[in-house]
């Protein structure tokens, strides 16, 4: 008898639209800028601040939800009330930040702005949670757990892709700029679709947000809150995965900040526009690599994919950097598309999708350092350690922009960031080196050592899974002949 629960394909193709029903908000407030400063009139300086702090209390919430995600039971299950009160919470709080924050008195508005936004961020967590928390009662089959990545990395590319070509392409034109005709027209589709989405995750996870998935079943240990810091500091495959994933993510998030493809694209390489093209030319390479890569990781495990993918974005990032360092980077061009722009599209397109796809390895690890805790301890707390995960995400990425603030005024840029046009001098031709190239290889690095430190390979989790199995077994075994007893004492009295 296999010790294997699995899900058929395409349930795990509508749980992983949980995913992009929370990341269509996501999408959505990267421009609630726009609104505050355009059409609420609030400060760029204090709306700016306000979403920094609030990033950062949107990861000191998600060890409380997780927590409570852990200790919910209900005839609907532990996941789908969080997945549809979430996904209310977000709907009615964006909503509320749009239509009425720009009516009230001015002097309520930053008041009102930032309890709603808090609101939101309680709603966007208990949703998010869950994505990283089901995964260990979707499915324990280490060739079934990337399938999910590989539908997750379809979905979020034609969404942040799809959405901004709906933004730049069709509501700016027929908008004029970012007004409330955009955002009332824009904001419905959010909605509409993000509901969608959840409706059909909540079909997806339904068969198995039931109790005999959850862990060891009905004899789950339980755990308070003050047991939650010996369980972290003893579980050393989800430290190493923290550390992995950390890493990667400020490499990633550091790529991100406006200033460094302005250096990259537009100072360097001298056609800022390039880089919006260069986006559009990588995404079919990156998403074949994504599902080679996933796709291999179904027979070697997810470990070693993993490492792979690590080696191959080093091994390629340090070939792009030598290349732009042989050559001119301005004969660059799309309009010339001579041997230059070949070999740096074929680096670049390499780079970004072995970088892609070791991100989108991480939440089904994250269910293996879950199982792996409760083969353990017989803890089965997915909600805490997934949210261990989102809170140094978004810790680290809050961080980024000040990173990269420090060292760009370390070179002289003190009051203004680089802007495109500027000369090319040697510092900041070496900063560019540092943040573009010199970082993420810094995130590579650490995420090889500490991966040598991470157990759970293929042949680990086939043993975790068969004893949590047999644990399993043993306890329903053991429940049984106590029912039996039970009858045979009371029929005897009788």
């Amino acid at each position: 008898m296999s010790h294997y629960h699995t899900s058929k394909v395409w349930k795990i193709g509508l749980f992983a639209l949980n995913n992009t029903a929370t990341n269509l908000y996501f999408f959505a407030m990267m421009f609630v800028s726009y609104y505050a400063t355009g059409v609420a009139g609030l400060s760029v300086v204090i709306i700016s601040t306000v979403i920094t702090a609030m990033r950062v209390f949107d990861g000191f919430t998600d060890p409380i939800i997780g927590f409570l995600l852990d200790k919910t039971e209900s005839k609907f299950g532990k996941f789908r009330p969080f997945m549809i009160l979430g996904n209310a919470i977000l709907a009615a709080s964006l909503l509320t930040i749009y239509n009425v924050t720009h009516l009230l008195p001015e002097a309520l508005q930053l008041i009102f702005f930032i309890a709603i936004y808090s609101i939101y961020i309680i709603g966007y967590t208990f949703q998010t949670a869950v994505t990283k928390a089901a995964q260990t009662v979707l499915t324990n089959d280490p060739k079934q757990r990337p399938l999910f990545s590989i539908f997750d990395a379809t979905y979020n590319t034609l969404l942040f892709v799809g959405g901004q070509i709906l933004i730049a392409s069709y509501l700016v034109p027929k908008y004029g700029g970012f007004n409330m005709g955009l955002f009332t027209e824009f904001n419905t589709y959010i909605i509409v679709a993000s509901a969608l989405f959840t409706v059909l995750a909540v079909i997806g996870i339904g068969e198995k947000d039931r109790k005999e998935f959850f862990g060891l079943g009905e004899r789950t240990v339980r755990t308070q809150f003050r047991d939650y810091w010996p369980i972290l500091k003893g579980n050393r495959p989800m430290q190493m995965l923290v550390i992995a994933a950390s890493t990667d993510k400020l490499a990633a998030s550091v790529k991100q900040q406006p200033a460094v493809p302005i250096m990259f694209f537009g100072i360097l390489i001298g056609d800022y526009a390039l880089s919006g093209t260069v986006s559009l030319i990588t995404i079919i390479p990156t998403l074949v690599i994504s599902y080679i890569g996933l796709g291999m990781a179904r027979q070697i495990g997810l470990k070693r994919s993993f490492v792979g993918g690590t080696w191959l974005s080093l091994i390629t990032a340090s070939a792009l950097a030598v290349f732009i360092l042989m050559i001119d980077p301005t004969t660059i061009s799309l309009s010339n598309l001579g041997v230059v722009t070949v070999v740096f599209l074929v680096l670049y397109s390499l780079n970004m999708g072995f970088t892609q796809l070791t991100t989108n390895m991480v939440i089904p690890m994250i269910a293996d350092c879950a199982d792996y805790e409760t083969y353990q301890t017989g803890r089965f707390i997915p909600g805490m350690l997934g949210t261990v995960f989102s809170f140094v995400d978004k810790l680290i990425s809050s961080l980024s922009a000040t990173l990269v603030g420090v060292l760009l005024a370390w070179i002289g840029f003190r009051e203004v960031f680089p802007q495109v046009g500027d000369p090319l001098t040697s510092p900041l031709l070496v900063m560019t080196f540092v943040l573009f190239f010199g970082i993420p290889m810094f995130g590579w690095i650490a995420s090889l050592i500490s991966m040598k430190f991470y157990a759970l390979d293929n042949k680990k989790m086939a043993e975790i899974q068969a004893a949590i199995a047999e644990k399993k077994n043993k306890e329903n075994e053991s429940d049984l002949n106590s029912s039996v007893l039970t009858a045979t004492g009371t029929e005897k009295g009788i």
